[in-house]
């Protein structure tokens, strides 16, 4: 695969008095997604973004995307009707949903994927397992609807490798190994079965490899691999991108008009527009507060999203009047995190898939369970803050046996054969021979969580949890442990010793944003457009009111939305100019 040109990356700001037709700021999916449809239609593109690395919060992601009725779905005989998506969206959103944007997604998103998968790098596959997070909703899922990117070789970037933003440090493998969802199976697998075994040495063996060369590792998977292949095409075909080149403010012309921004002191003209995709606001502790109701009452929260999310896009589109948007769920994408202690200090670790596994339950301090451990992570951190409602912090501890962490791991303590002794030596993970010995190590009731086991156990051994019913519904049992029956999600905590992890409430992303139409463009509070303003990802509000449906519900909307902003860009030239011929896009 041919490498981009070497000059389509800049490690500095755009010159003073830089001009193009289009002004990405920001180079996450949504960014890419813009600057890709807009550069194919014609346009000249150019990206800044303030951090030193390109991919924002998509590459801490699992790249998954939510995407109805894909033509992967259809060939794997799993079809979808637009009616039952809005019916399941609607129900989820309430009356918070944007119709009219769910609509637009319900009928257009299948053939947006494809177009992306047709004229760039962008190549997804089908989890046909995969449920939506809450499937007994009208209109809801048992498979069909999220897709995991293909794993893309970094090396196809050349030198613009080393700019691709890492992951989050806990995440990745032996400092620089990026592991799939796809890979997890294997790595739990890998004493049972012959085939998970040669796969895991086949990962790490190409790691090694790569190390002699790089400073981590080139097979790249997640929202890595999603990064990595848009930025490999929009780069192919000319869009320019400046990093350390943070937006200070929006120009205007006497009309109104977005004209450009001022980018590191250096003003950038846009001829035809400029698009606000810089992440949102999680790296702003007074916008943490102003939104999230349990950080105003100054309680514990550790987001995920990068330290360079810190709300410019929303305070540059208020400055030229555009309107912010407050949901009506949630303003953010939970999900709870330990955090990690590494040389560059305490990092936050998501647990996404673990809490579902047979064998592990989450109590708070008094020892108690407050929620089925298998439920979404955006589910579960809500009952967090509310079983500790009436605690100076708010978190709890997952809790396993030996038999559980020995197949799982806990965390980023991984399974066997792998060693837990470091993440004991440095306090991540807790170890005691009893329950009680456990629970004071933890500053866990002894007695209430003794209970609390016993009661579980008792229902456990014949695969039942009647106080919560985890494992209730196939979302949760997809999470579980496969071949562990009855219940995938349910088993007793009895062989000692017993584990434990602390977990707090976090972030993948903010959902309050500005108010947008269908095509991204922002709008004022009377609901009348900016114009040369269109704001898409995580800067716009989320159109389904802060729930949360599905898998990939947040980078589904990033290409879908992303694209239709950059078509209504180039609509917007074409009226005032004649038409240009396209640039031919491809991967």
């Amino acid at each position: 695969m041919k490498t981009p040109p070497e000059d389509a990356v800049s490690d500095a700001p755009p010159p003073e008095g830089a001009v193009c037709d289009v002004l990405v700021i920001g180079s996450g999916a949504s960014g890419f997604a813009t600057a890709l449809t807009a550069r194919g239609l014609a346009l000249d593109v150019m990206m800044v973004d303030k951090a030193a690395q390109f991919g924002g919060t998509t590459v801490s992601s699992a790249g998954v995307i939510w995407i109805p009725g894909s033509r992967q779905a259809v060939a794997a005989g799993k079809a979808d009707n637009p009616a039952d998506v809005l019916a399941y969206l609607a129900a989820e959103g309430g009356n918070a949903l944007d119709r009219a944007k769910a609509e637009v997604y319900a009928r257009r998103a299948a053939d947006i994927l494809a177009w992306f998968e047709d004229h760039t790098a962008l190549r997804y596959a089908l989890a046909p397992a995969w449920p939506d997070y809450h499937p007994n909703q009208p209109g809801g899922s048992a498979g069909g609807r999220s897709l995991g990117p293909v794993a893309f070789d970094g090396r196809a970037l050349g030198l613009h490798f080393p700019r691709l933003r890492p992951p989050l440090a806990s995440t990745m493998i032996l400092g620089g190994m990026i592991v799939g969802r796809e890979d997890l199976i294997h790595f739990y697998g890998m004493q049972r079965s012959w085939k998970s075994f040669v796969h895991v040495g086949r990962l790490f063996a190409r790691y090694c490899a790569d190390r002699l060369s790089y400073s981590r590792g080139t097979r790249l998977s997640n929202g890595s691999a999603l990064i990595a292949m848009l930025a490999h095409s929009a780069f192919r075909i000319g869009v320019k991108l400046h990093l350390n080149a943070p937006c200070e403010r929006l120009t205007t012309d006497e009309a109104g008009r977005v004209t450009g921004a001022v980018i590191a002191g250096r003003s950038v003209r846009a001829k035809v527009a400029v698009v606000l995709a810089s992440g949102g606001f999680p790296g702003s502790a007074s916008l943490r507060a102003r939104f999230y109701e349990h950080v105003a009452q100054g309680r514990t929260h550790h987001t995920l999203a990068p330290a360079e999310n810190t709300g410019d896009g929303l305070a540059a589109a208020g400055a030229v009047g555009a309107a912010v948007a407050e949901v009506g769920r949630q303003p953010a994408a939970w999900t709870p995190v330990s955090l990690v202690p590494m040389k560059q200090g305490l990092v936050p670790f998501p647990h996404f898939f673990d809490r579902g596994k047979a064998g592990y339950i989450a109590v708070d301090r008094r020892g108690r369970r407050f929620v089925s451990e298998a439920k979404s992570y955006h589910d579960f951190v809500p009952a967090m803050i509310a079983a500790c409602a009436e605690d100076g912090e708010i978190s709890c501890h997952l809790i396993c046996d030996a038999e559980a962490i020995k197949r799982y791991g806990l965390g980023m303590a991984p399974p066997a054969p792998g060693s837990l002794a470091p993440h004991v030596r440095s306090g991540y993970i807790k170890r005691g021979e009893t329950l009680p010995d456990l629970a004071g190590q933890c500053g866990i009731d002894p007695a209430g969580l003794e209970q609390t086991v016993e009661a579980f156990n008792r229902h456990a051994e014949h695969g039942e949890d009647p106080a919560f019913h985890k494992g209730g519904d196939v979302y949760e049992r997809f999470n579980g442990s496969a071949g562990q029956n009855p219940n995938p999600c349910v088993a007793p905590l009895k062989r000692a010793p017993f584990y434990a992890i602390k977990l707090y409430p976090g972030d993948i992303g903010s959902f309050v944003g500005l108010r947008t139409d269908s095509d991204g463009r922002a709008l004022r509070d009377d609901g009348g457009p900016i114009p040369g303003l269109f704001v898409v990802g995580n800067d716009a509000a989320s159109f389904m009111g802060g729930a949360y449906p599905g898998a990939g519900i947040t980078l589904g909307p990033a290409l879908v939305f992303g694209h239709l902003a950059g078509q209504a860009i180039a609509a917007e030239a074409a009226a005032v100019s004649p038409p240009r011929a396209g640039v031919p896009v491809s991967g």
